[in-house]
């Protein structure tokens, strides 16, 4: 896996899950985290392999998906049996997998508490003798959102005695230090310090483009076709489905190649978006925050906030889909008059300034870009309607996407 030398969070870690403790461990994105569960977990498998032997519960079907190819890589010599249990998958077949007893059973928490509901005691019932339950992405999985479909998942596992938990996370929040010290055990506690203040590396290059809201499109392109950019893969941050739609037909009008990652589509969809992007099939994925969290995309050289996220740990999370593992990386942020604030509270999170963005002048767009961008617009917005009202046909649609 050309991996060299541990990460600072699995040289911290890694010994401590070998010895028997429960395990919190907190550092930013792209610093290693799901190895330093996976390793141990895979050590202590290899002693006494048997049934289901870990449960790992992560918020995003995609982050669910990179989990599983992280432990096929890592036990590509152990026979190893998964099954990754999300949403948007046939629940016969992955209730036929569960009986099987896998391994390492992979999911998020609404899906599987699907299954404990209905899929009966023969299907949940290798998750009772699970030896390692983790929460990957543990500050969202404690989040309000999460909670009935939580408990439900931990109501089969809470009675395993010797059951180690292991929590990872980007940020540790209240709720991760609330669950430590509700424990019984000691609970190992490590938090990559350095990471934790900086919030963001040292090889990601931050910077904004200040302009007025209804022109991004033009800016958009004009960016990502400028000769510093073209040749750049990036994804391209949105806070909505139906402009994550629209950018993605606009862009595909432009000749760039693109594809596009959101709550909206299905989950098969989803799957072939981020297969087409990492296989550089597409240069550009356009994407809601459902992107934003543990996906490692490594040829990732640009993040666009097309949209400013409101929360500044949003921010966080997306910028990290690039400048991972020390790679150079740059972040660059649509500002218009609407954002100042979002931005000024995102630069006090991450405790530095942006630069302004000198590379894409406006009177470029303008002579360039306004006109046919403002079409391509007017036409994807046809499109979406059209599509909705069922005035184009399956065939067309699928010609179209």
């Amino acid at each position: 896996m050309a991996i060299r030398r541990p990460s600072q969070i699995q040289i911290a870690c890694i010994p401590e899950i070998l010895k028997g403790r429960d395990c919190i461990g907190g550092a930013r994105t792209g610093s290693g985290k799901t190895v330093a569960f996976a390793a141990p977990i895979l050590e202590k498998f290899s002693e006494d392999p048997y049934g289901v032997y870990a449960l790992i519960l992560t918020p995003t079907r995609e982050l669910a998906l990179q989990i599983s190819e992280q432990f096929a890589a890592l036990g590509s010599s152990m026979n190893l049996k998964q099954a990754v249990i999300v949403g948007g998958m046939d629940m016969v077949t992955q209730c036929i997998e569960l009986q099987k007893r896998p391994h390492i059973v992979i999911g998020t928490p609404g899906r599987l508490a699907d299954h404990i509901r209905s899929s009966g005691e023969e299907a949940i019932a290798g998750l009772r003798r699970i030896k390692f339950l983790v929460l990957d992405e543990a500050d969202r999985l404690l989040t309000p959102g999460f909670a009935i479909d939580l408990e439900t998942c931990m109501s089969v596992a809470t009675k395993v005695k010797d059951r180690q938990t292991l929590l990872f996370t980007a940020t540790i929040t209240p709720a991760v230090l609330q669950l430590k010290d509700s424990s019984k055990h000691k609970v190992f506690l490590h938090e990559v310090q350095s990471d934790s203040k900086l919030s963001t590396p040292d090889s990601l290059s931050q910077s904004y483009i200040l302009l007025p809201s209804h022109v991004r499109e033009s800016y958009l392109v004009s960016l990502l076709s400028s000769p510093a950019n073209e040749k750049k893969s990036a994804i391209v941050f949105v806070n909505r489905t139906t402009t994550a739609d629209v950018l993605r037909r606009i862009l595909r009008t432009m000749d760039i190649r693109v594809t596009a990652l959101h709550s909206s589509i299905s989950q098969r969809e989803r799957i072939d978006s981020l297969n087409r992007f990492r296989a550089e099939a597409a240069r550009i994925l356009v994407a809601t925050d459902v992107a934003s969290r543990g996906l490692d995309i490594p040829q990732v050289q640009m993040v666009v906030n097309f949209d400013v996220p409101a929360d500044a740990d949003d921010y966080i999370h997306r910028v990290g889909r690039t400048a991972r593992a020390g790679r150079a990386g740059e972040s660059i942020s649509f500002v218009t008059e609407h954002d100042v604030a979002r931005i000024q509270a995102i630069e006090k999170r991450v405790g530095k300034q942006m630069d302004k963005y000198d590379k894409v002048k406006e009177s470029e767009v303008i002579k360039n870009w306004l006109q046919p961008v403002s079409t391509a617009r007017r036409e994807a917005i046809m499109d979406i309607e059209r599509e909705a009202a069922g005035l184009v046909g399956p065939k067309k649609r699928k010609r179209r996407q």
